[in-house]
């Protein structure tokens, strides 16, 4: 017990708290966040048209380095709308983790769509491209431009590996393998803003990405996700779907498609864009209490999971690997009973009565991650 009682001394320091509860992750809202709200409020453009909306988009291509971003109300529409243009239908199947939030299989869900659930790595914690390789070859067959899933005869139709934590999965050869498979890959980067693996950001290696901007999130405007892709036929369609496929005219109303109400106020736009422009120093402040937190583990005997290799990672979330799921429960009542913020990692979403009827392989790395895997507070320092 004494090393947790170290711990929750350590997090009160960093954190400049001797009493006071402290959360896993909230927002700081020390830029321009109130300027440009209040500048949106004042150009009465409240809703999905404004200027900020078109400077949120801008500044997202301009950081990850894609060439068209679509803003939308959630990184759950994000995903389902990139989903949708990936072609997903009603009765196909798209392959994903179990260990994930569970907006990744919703997303899926609404399409019509059935999940698969594949394994994990346990370093990345993300979607293991072996268990997606053993799958594609022993439960697969190409019929022309499709995968078919043998047992169903359904159409396995795109891949959603999900950057766990921040932290970049093996996303370059997950893509090349599913090329060979004619099979879509769709990023769910919604928590991996400011990650990059292999010198690329994050979501610019599948056909699109999408991204959230939840209240938790390493920049966040309350809600907000934002859709990138390099197709610009995909990035118009997302536009256009997303305001509900309004045909534009001055004033009649007509739709040529069914369309969502899915675009992002402006009011949320001037907040993200204020928050964009503080990332540098929110992605630097981060790491650096990262690098604080594996210190301490390495003095400590806790194990401080780091980011894989070839990837720089957001630290969105930093995670301790305890020794089982006993020592994971008593640390989450030690730590939240003495008013330190910790959760566990997800509960797997195929034990959800939701999906009790998808296909799940064995399930491992998942299994043994969520017996181990913590979450403690990370949010920036001020």
């Amino acid at each position: 017990m004494e090393k947790y009682q170290a711990l929750i001394g350590f997090i009160r320091k960093s954190f400049s708290s001797t009493e006071e509860f402290i959360s896993l992750h909230e927002p700081r809202f020390i830029g321009n966040e109130r300027k440009y709200v209040m500048n949106a409020i004042d150009s009465t453009f409240v809703s999905s048209v404004g200027e900020y909306v078109n400077r949120f988009e801008e500044m997202i291509c301009s950081l990850t380095g894609a060439k068209y971003a679509v803003a939308t109300t959630n990184g759950t529409a994000a995903l389902h709308m990139c989903l949708l243009l990936a072609g997903v239908q009603q009765e196909d199947e798209v392959i994903t983790q179990s260990l994930s939030f569970i907006a990744t299989s919703n997303a899926i869900s609404y399409c019509g769509a059935k999940p698969v659930f594949l394994d994990v790595d346990r370093d990345t914690m993300g979607l293991s491209v072996k268990s997606v390789k053993t799958f594609l070859e022993n439960q697969t067959l190409q019929k022309g431009d499709l995968c078919i899933n043998k047992r169903t005869g359904k159409v396995v139709r795109a891949v959603v590996p999900m950057h766990t934590f921040g932290h970049p999965i093996r996303i370059d050869e997950l893509v090349s393998l599913c090329n060979r498979h004619n099979i879509v890959v769709v990023e769910d980067a919604a928590e991996s803003i400011g990650s990059y693996y292999k010198g690329k950001h994050t979501g610019t290696f599948g056909q699109s990405a999408a991204f959230s901007f939840n209240g938790n999130k390493t920049l966040t405007c309350g809600g907000g996700g934002v859709i990138i892709t390099n197709d610009q036929s995909l990035a118009n369609k997302a536009k256009h779907w997303t305001t509900t496929a309004k045909i534009s005219h001055p004033w009649e109303y007509t739709h040529d498609a069914i369309g969502y109400n899915y675009r992002m106020p402006n009011l949320n736009a001037a907040m993200a864009c204020a928050q964009l422009e503080q990332l540098p120093m929110f992605l630097e402040n981060k790491r650096q209490l990262a690098k604080d937190y594996i210190a301490f583990g390495l003095k400590n005997d806790l194990n401080i999971v780091l980011e894989p290799s070839n990837a720089i990672s957001n630290y969105w979330l930093n995670a301790l690997c305890l020794s089982d799921r006993d020592e994971r429960d008593l640390f989450l009542a030690k730590l939240n009973e003495a008013g330190v913020m910790c959760r566990p990692i997800w509960t797997l979403l195929h034990k959800m009565f939701m999906f009790s009827g998808c296909y799940v392989d064995e399930q491992t790395n998942a299994q043994w991650l969520e017996d181990r895997i913590v979450n403690v507070p990370s949010s920036v320092k001020i």
